[in-house]
């Protein structure tokens, strides 16, 4: 804990703003796995209560089911079993349910962007850190003794670098928290897609 304690303060002012961005992409991605989950989990559970219903052909239950239910894939299915009211054609049917699809994924895509975004600012502001922990490095240097010069330069040097590295250690968890939450969300994106053609598929057996 020191050594943290110490690293962060020879790092200079920059070091506090790249914690914070730390910090949020971190609650962000944990905020977002969390609804990644909860809906992952509420979708399956909506569509093992559904497929009785779906089977026996109760769509009038499912229209019902999805009107009380907020698990996106009871919408979809339930967009379906609404178009059947005035059509039997199975395009027209899957064209309700690709439109619920596509109402559903902004909400699980909601501010995932904005972990990538946060990386590359962590990563930026480390590298502004360093260049102007360089610029005062020199400046100083300019107006040393001789016999200082070195052991100053090294000095700051040392330490500009340190926001540097702080920056890639926040952007590289950042990046990885961006990169599964993506693949979480198109699994689930997947997951739904899926539903709409085994509800399709049982209509037409």
């Amino acid at each position: 804990m020191n050594t943290i304690v110490t690293f962060i303060q020879e790092g200079g002012a920059f070091m506090y703003p790249i914690a914070i961005v730390l910090a949020l992409g971190l609650a962000i991605a944990l905020e977002r796995w969390i609804f990644l989950m909860s809906a992952k989990s509420s979708n399956r559970k909506a569509f093992d209560a559904m497929m009785p219903f779906i089977k026996k052909g109760q769509y009038e239950a499912l229209v019902k089911m999805s009107d009380s239910s907020s698990a996106p894939i009871c919408r979809i299915i339930g967009a379906g079993a609404a178009r059947m009211r005035v059509t039997q054609d199975r395009d027209d049917i899957s064209y309700a349910m690709e439109e619920g699809v596509m109402e559903a994924t902004p909400r699980l895509e909601k501010r995932t962007s904005y972990i990538a975004t946060l990386a590359n600012i962590a990563t930026l502001m480390g590298l502004l850190g360093t260049i102007i922990g360089l610029i005062d490095a020199f400046s100083a240097v300019a107006t040393a003794e001789p016999s200082e010069k070195a052991a100053m330069l090294s000095a700051s040097i040392s330490v500009a670098m340190n926001t540097t590295a702080f920056g890639l250690i926040a952007a590289i968890p950042l990046i990885l928290s961006h990169a599964l939450l993506q693949t979480k969300t198109t699994e689930i994106v997947d997951s739904l897609e899926m539903a709409g053609v085994k509800f399709l598929n049982t209509l037409s057996r």
